[in-house]
């Protein structure tokens, strides 16, 4: 009877599963599309109020004013006056097929064992089909930057798109950048210990930035040496130093921030982002000075302290961006693959806030992709580009008028149903019987 019980319950979950299931990829684009008449956010900071944008083997093949242009329409037509058509939105920094529910350990990914973990790449364990995944893509966010977390050094991220059946099929770059948590110089105060509640200094900080240059000198001392045997994490730094990939440095403190600044400078490191930089407004000259970018925290959020400006978590964008520093948004925090799908408003917010709206789209599409090294595919509506894009109705930045019509991945014209579409419209038709 035992035995019989084991044997049901992998059948019930496998069949639920399959009821549940993704939506199936998109075939690959075979006839021409042409949208007419929508307004173009080009994500560069320019606006077509009335253009018309033919889209052909995947790629942007025209995109242009239609009152200026007699070019005849091809293939499919989408008349779109009204509308408004965008770049796919780009979630960086994000754990987006690596978890899938918190609560069961099997479907948790996005850690591994140990400290330095160069060498980890994310890409292989993530899963194509997520639920989670195909939630973002009614929002428009269409692509994401799968990135571990957890040691000291966590791994290398990648970019993918966001329908697919495999990594292999949505992967779009491989092994863009290692991510490496800096040492924190302050800590709250552990109860379980005894300690007094309240931030603290952290008296190890000193020790453990120590370990993290030991680690970078070693790794170097090795990449100059004969290599007489294998050492994989020390391997996996030499794109960093190189210059062939971008070196992700998590942290919020304005110490760390100097600190990073003073430690590129050291290690002679040529592609550095910044991601959180919470306190990053604060040194925002430093950083334009040494050309470092910023993936800026979730502006969806309370002050860490109760002294600061209620909004400083929504205005921090707009203090960087005036300063001339490159700034992304990313989703990071609690539910943050659930809340990933709120990208495009939390560029509202920051409109909300005092930016200028197409700076704030530029912060989800081309200023992503330039930090993320995707800019020459991704991130704008400009010929020769992937043809990822979206149609709405509205404004993309506002929750009220952001309903995705279609959507595009390298021209192919992908579903926007998801399990939550479907409990939509089924709780929708409850209340018509």
């Amino acid at each position: 009877m035992k035995n019989i019980k084991y044997m049901i319950l992998p059948v019930l979950l496998l069949i639920t599963g399959s009821l549940i299931a993704q939506q199936t990829p998109a075939p690959k684009q075979t006839t021409p599309i042409t949208i007419v008449g929508a307004t173009a956010h080009i994500g560069n900071g320019e606006v077509i109020e009335n253009s018309l944008i033919i889209l052909e083997d995947g790629k942007i093949r025209t995109i242009t004013d239609a009152n200026t242009t007699k070019m005849p329409y091809r293939g499919t037509i989408i008349e779109a006056q009204g509308k408004h058509v965008y770049p796919g939105f780009i979630a960086p920094n994000s754990t987006l097929g690596l978890v899938e529910i918190d609560a069961v350990t099997q479907s948790d990914d996005e850690d591994e064992l140990g400290e330095m973990l160069p060498h980890v790449r994310s890409i292989i364990a993530y899963n194509a089909e997520s639920q989670v995944v195909e939630s973002m893509r009614p929002n428009g966010v269409l692509i994401g930057q799968i990135t571990p977390r957890g040691g000291r050094i966590s791994g290398t991220s990648s970019v993918v798109q966001f329908d697919a059946w495999n990594w292999e099929d949505a992967v779009l770059k491989e092994n863009d950048g290692v991510h490496v948590n800096w040492p924190s110089s302050v800590r709250r105060g552990r109860w379980w210990e005894g300690e007094e509640p309240g931030i603290k200094p952290n008296n190890k900080y000193e020790e453990e930035v120590l370990k993290l240059k030991d680690f970078f000198k070693n790794s170097k001392a090795y990449l100059a040496g004969p290599r007489d045997r294998t050492n994989l994490p020390f391997e996996a730094m030499d794109p960093v130093f190189s210059g062939k990939s971008k070196i992700y440095i998590h942290a919020d403190g304005e110490k760390e921030i100097v600190d990073i600044i003073n430690f590129k400078k050291e290690n002679d490191l040529k592609n550095v982002v910044l991601v959180g930089a919470y306190n990053g407004y604060k040194v925002a000259d430093e950083l334009k000075k040494n050309n470092i970018p910023v993936l800026i925290g979730r502006v969806h959020s309370t002050p860490n302290l109760e002294d600061q400006d209620y909004d400083l978590p929504y205005k921090m964008a707009k203090l960087l961006n005036d300063k001339g520093v490159l700034v992304g948004l990313e989703t990071s925090g609690q539910m943050e693959r659930m809340n990933s799908r709120n990208l495009p408003f939390y560029a509202g917010t920051v409109v909300a806030f005092g930016a200028n709206k197409e700076d704030a789209l530029k912060m989800i599409t081309s200023n992503t992709a330039k930090i993320l090294g995707v800019d020459d595919t991704l991130g704008t509506l400009e010929v020769g580009k992937d043809a990822t894009v979206f149609i709405s109705e509205g404004d993309a930045l506002d929750m009220r008028t952001n309903k995705v019509t279609k959507a595009f991945i390298q021209g192919r014209d992908i579903s926007l149903e998801s399990h939550q579409t479907e409990l939509g419209k089924r709780y929708s038709d409850k209340y018509t019987q």
